[in-house]
């Protein structure tokens, strides 16, 4: 199902951070050696008013370990997770590399589907969900090719009580240790939406986990134990992920979780719980700015440093948050397939507008279409090297366009200047990046063409200035059909039914027909232009 090794970027272990035994398990690397150290006693994660230690934590991850081995869950299975931002989502992630299994961690936003393709592609052994998360999920899964578990302190009915972890847990010991796992092996695969529209999951081993911390949170942040780690970016995505779970918990840290987006409530917890690395998107980043009485009414002597990424950081976002807090925003570029951050700002040297230098480890390139480098500081393709690379699950093909000669090609255009900086000047295709989600038009477009009243249609871009970027679709209307306000309301509630809610297009434009490309397919870079000139 992996592409061979010779599609994938070198990925070296050497060094002194970059080191690892032959066989290596996130739970045993993560938790484990905190409590052999002696510090099970100390904050691992906060929630609301739960607060749970290393040694709690352990205990938590064993038992549903346990569970998740009753349920059958084996060595090398896939366990798709739909679960928000709590201590539970961290305890059970933990739990599938601690049996071996596969960790496919979904963000709660994906309808029905958006879940059956990641479903049909993954074909995991087991979802474990809430109740209230579970709707979509049935309807999904249409092939029962998974068993569903929930977790929590309220399964609500009996079905679902006898189908929770901690029930299939109390049947059996607790797993005492983690199932040896080698570091070429999956820890997780993480879905991410192309240009294309097509779900597409992107492989990683728990080396390429344990690489991206000791680089970019090691030596670019500097983490360490005391400090405490806060944020909103969902834990189903892997900036989330690396930013809430695996860094923190990597160094000793603790991780302060939010289930959803307040943003009175983020800063709130700032000065509440003592945060000192915070982890944002620019959207969440101007939210917090807008907020009347910011930042005078809230208590953020504890931060040290802030981080920005999944969409594009303006230099004016950049240099307002610093001003206002006198705190670095540390803007950083990463991809689900590289796992993580790989370009970054460093603490002290900002330069408001950039995206800053490689993360110590990686190699970037400005190349053209040939792969060639420009010249000076031309614009050019993206092209990085470095201990992590893309592997996809099922897609050789994909794998061929992403990976080339050894190098992960991210879709973005950039420039380089004398210093070494890399700027980002916007995306080589026609991803919508929205708030730090990413946008298929092709998936948008399918969806709008399921309605009726609807003969074509075709997404693009325009500009947000909260989001930074949100889909407007042009549409072409059935004769029979009547272009008004009532079918804009009906062409959006269409779309938010069947997909996650930001994909929706903010935008309606009735058209007579779609500009078209010399080989046919719709051209949406003359819609774009159109859009400007507009």
């Amino acid at each position: 199902m992996l592409p061979p090794d010779s599609l994938c970027p070198d990925r070296p272990r050497t060094g002194p951070d970059l080191s690892y035994p032959e066989t290596v398990n996130l739970a045993a690397v993560l938790v484990d050696t905190h409590i052999k150290e002696g510090n099970g006693d100390r904050t691992a994660l906060v929630a609301s008013s739960v607060k749970m230690s290393y040694a709690q934590l352990q205990n938590r991850v064993r038992s549903l370990a346990a569970g998740l081995r009753t349920a059958g869950c084996m060595p090398g299975d896939r366990v798709l997770l739909r679960l928000s931002n709590t201590p539970d989502l961290v305890a059970v992630w933990l739990a599938t590399q601690m049996t071996g299994a596969v960790a496919v961690a979904t963000p709660t936003m994906l309808r029905a589907r958006e879940l059956a393709a990641i479903i049909d592609d993954a074909r995991p052994r087991l979802i474990v969900t809430t109740p209230d998360w579970s709707g979509e999920v049935v309807i999904s899964d249409a092939r029962n090719v998974s068993r569903m578990v929930f977790i929590g302190d309220d399964p609500k009915t009996t079905e679902a009580a006898a189908n929770s972890l901690d029930a299939l847990a109390a049947g059996s010991a607790p797993v005492e240790s983690a199932w040896p796992t080698g570091v070429d092996d999956i820890a997780l695969i993480a879905y991410t939406v192309g240009a294309d529209g097509q779900w597409k999951g992107a492989c990683h081993s728990p080396g390429d986990v344990l690489a991206s911390a000791d680089t970019y949170a090691r030596r670019v942040l500097g983490l360490r134990d005391g400090d405490v780690v806060g944020g909103h970016p969902p834990i189903a995505f892997t900036y989330g992920l690396g930013a809430l779970a695996v860094f923190p918990l990597r160094f000793g840290c603790v991780s302060v979780l939010t289930e959803t987006f307040d943003a009175g409530e983020l800063l709130e917890a700032i000065g509440r719980e003592g945060v000192t690395v915070f982890f944002g998107t620019p959207t969440c980043y101007r939210l917090l700015m807008q907020l009347p009485g910011f930042p005078g009414r809230f208590n953020l002597r504890s931060l040290r440093l802030c981080v920005s990424a999944g969409e594009p950081l303006s230099g004016e976002d950049s240099a307002a948050w610093t001003a206002a807090t006198g705190v670095d925003l540390l803007d950083g570029l990463g991809t689900t397939e590289l796992f993580h951050i790989v370009i970054s700002q460093r603490p002290g040297s900002v330069r408001h507008g950039s995206m800053g230098l490689p993360v110590p480890g990686y190699e970037i390139r400005v190349v053209d279409g040939s792969l060639h480098d420009v010249a000076g500081d031309a614009r050019g393709r993206l092209a990085v090297r470095g201990p992590t690379g893309c592997r996809y699950w099922n897609r050789v093909e994909a794998q061929k366009e992403y990976v080339q000669a050894g190098w992960n090609l991210t879709g973005d255009e950039v420039r380089r200047d004398s210093d070494g900086y890399c700027w980002f000047l916007r995306r080589h295709d026609d991803l919508i990046v929205s708030a730090g989600y990413n946008i298929g038009p092709p998936e948008v477009e399918a969806v709008l063409r399921q309605h009726p009243a609807v003969a074509a249609a075709a997404v693009v871009a325009i500009a947000d200035p909260i989001r930074g970027a949100v889909p407007k679709a042009f549409v072409v209307l059935e004769s029979h059909a009547m272009p008004d306000a009532k079918l804009t309301l009906a062409l959006q509630e269409h779309a938010a039914s069947k997909l996650a809610s930001y994909k929706r297009p903010r935008q309606i434009e009735f058209v007579r027909s779609l500009p078209t490309a010399a080989n046919g397919s719709v051209d949406r870079a003359a819609l774009r232009a159109r859009i400007r000139r507009n």
